[in-house]
């Protein structure tokens, strides 16, 4: 499988799967394999946390999992997935929490990719540059807040709107984002970034296969394009392309990524395609497009899943679903967002009315939709392993549950992939 390929309908297989019944108490043993289901169209993935890549126990504010459960999780990770993305290891707050060369802590990460490489896995470093999980000394300096420039190069101006700005583009950056102090100049800014690629890039060189190398950088609300994060304001819009050519060189075989949410949304996907175009049209080494995908068992529908990879395929790179999960609670069943504490807040209150099945219809309208597109869709990530470790637990979002059994959605993707394999003969 060719992961950075947009081109060439590949083969699905010369048998159709076997009918698989699936019981509540089935052994994960016993259970097909995702990954070799679905090996003739794209890669299954999964985000993992630092207790399953070190195979340690873990009690925390937001997991807890004894040494039986990680164990368990580990060998389901092993058996159903070919891909994984670190939770939040390869962030910058964790892996470069202090300045300079010696205040680097690669322990978490190595363990990270070194899981990956041990059992033959695609791997995914998970991000270089990020409005948020960024320590604040990356930003800080000397010099005042700046104003901020929000547009970008002439060629995408004129039809995007761009050069507008936000009310609040020109207040010091606020509350939520960590740092609202004297900031770093472009220069030193861009020298921290550089440094910081550099000295990550390189060290997982030949290792980490792909790179969610600018996260979130889209504006979900008003005219800009851009989020207006400090990297803008300091930088200038152009810290994107700069970020991609800094990834570039550090590692010219990586498969380069720029990952974001809420492309379900036409006009926040419209966003991101006058962004990538403009970035295209200055040879920016964008290789693959990341859409997180983090969705509910109100949608979307099939129609609309599909208007959204139409739409994306026009930019002639490959899809990679990144962060996959549907959300199964009451609360939060339009939002598309990333953001861990309203996520966290609008899933509380219960589940919704049939949530098994109504998480198992979404599944596979999803999966129905990416095997549509697999000439495009070469990736798709799940946000998590079982619902007991994932973000949205009260949500229930995932195919596993807390003590790893298969539910109901997981017989829809296997299902979905039967489906395929007996439509191609």
């Amino acid at each position: 499988m060719n992961i950075n390929s947009s081109h060439g309908r590949s083969p699905v297989g010369l048998l159709i799967a076997v009918l698989v019944t699936i019981g509540a108490t089935a052994q994960s043993a016993d259970i097909p394999k995702l990954k070799e289901l679905y090996e003739n169209c794209f890669y299954v993935g999964a985000a993992i946390n630092r207790s399953i890549a070190t195979g340690t126990a873990v009690q925390a504010r937001y997991i807890i999992r004894s040494q039986e459960q990680v164990d368990k999780d580990i060998a389901l990770v092993k058996q159903q997935f070919n891909q994984i993305s670190p939770e939040n290891d390869l962030k910058w707050a964790l892996i470069h929490p202090r300045p300079g060369s010696g205040g680097y802590d690669f322990r978490a990460a190595d363990a990270f990719v070194n899981f990956g490489l041990s059992n033959q896995m695609c791997i995914v470093g998970h991000t270089l540059v990020w409005h948020a999980q960024t320590p604040n000394w990356v930003f800080a300096g000397t010099n005042p807040p700046p104003r901020m420039t929000n547009t970008l190069p002439p060629e995408v101006t004129a039809n995007s709107n761009a050069g507008r700005t936000n009310a609040s583009a020109v207040r010091r950056f606020g509350r939520g984002f960590g740092y609202d102090g004297p900031c770093a100049s472009r220069e030193e800014l861009l020298q921290r970034m550089r440094d910081h690629i550099f000295t990550v890039v390189r060290r997982y060189k030949g290792k980490i296969k792909v790179w969610d190398v600018v996260n979130e950088a889209i504006a979900d609300r008003g005219t800009n394009i851009l989020r207006n994060s400090l990297w803008l304001q300091i930088i200038g819009p152009d810290y994107i392309a700069k970020a991609f050519e800094y990834a570039h060189e550090a590692d010219p075989d990586a498969i380069l990524r720029y990952n974001d949410y809420g492309l379900e949304s036409p006009v926040k996907r419209q966003k991101l395609i006058s962004l990538l175009k403009s970035l295209q049209a200055q040879h920016v080494p964008v290789m693959a497009i990341g859409s997180q995908t983090h969705v509910s068992v109100s949608g979307p529908s099939f129609e609309e899943e599909d208007r959204e990879l139409t739409d994306l395929e026009q930019l002639g790179l490959p899809i990679h679903i990144t962060e996959l999960d549907v959300n199964s609670a009451q609360g939060g069943q339009r939002a598309t967002g990333a953001n861990i504490a309203n996520n966290t807040a609008t899933t509380q209150g219960g589940l919704v009315d049939d949530a098994d099945q109504r998480l198992a219809n979404e599944y596979a309208t999803l999966f129905k939709v990416f095997l549509k597109h697999q000439k495009f869709v070469k990736v798709v990530t799940f946000w998590g392993v079982n619902d007991a470790v994932s973000w949205r637990r009260n949500g229930r979002p995932l195919l596993f549950d807390g003590n790893d059994q298969p539910k109901p959605a997981f017989r829809a993707v296997i299902q979905a992939a039967s489906s395929e394999r007996a439509s191609a003969h």
